[in-house]
């Protein structure tokens, strides 16, 4: 049986050197029932999947996409930030997915998740 986690968030915009990215980031219980899986399937079976990402089917609105989400990186040295790096996932959202939605920055919006 997998697990479904539905979480309200809003759409980012990161830009990088090589690219600008679309995403939107996971937290809280949503992020702490991902984290749980990941823990799970690292102890069944005894590695991390690339990037400490988990495998998911998003869905925004009426678009369905097979996907990973990816644990962020802490943003300062301590071990709140630390603690705080398992509890935040990034979902890349595609231009396709945006134009199909009609989405645009900074529109709060819900995902659905199903943990593959």
């Amino acid at each position: 049986m997998t697990e479904t986690v539905t979480h309200k968030t809003t759409l980012a915009r990161w830009a990088g050197d090589r690219g600008t990215y679309y995403h939107v980031v996971i937290d809280g219980d949503a992020a702490d029932a991902i984290t749980m899986a990941e823990r799970l399937r690292r102890l069944e079976f005894g590695a991390r999947r690339g990037f400490g990402s988990v495998k998911v089917m998003a869905q925004i609105g009426g678009t369905r996409w097979k996907t990973s989400v990816f644990p962020s990186k802490p943003k300062r040295s301590s071990s709140e930030a630390l603690a705080q790096e398992e509890r935040e996932w990034w979902l890349l959202v595609s231009k396709k997915v945006i134009r199909a939605e009609d989405l645009a920055l900074d529109e709060r919006l819900t995902v659905e998740l199903e943990l593959l």
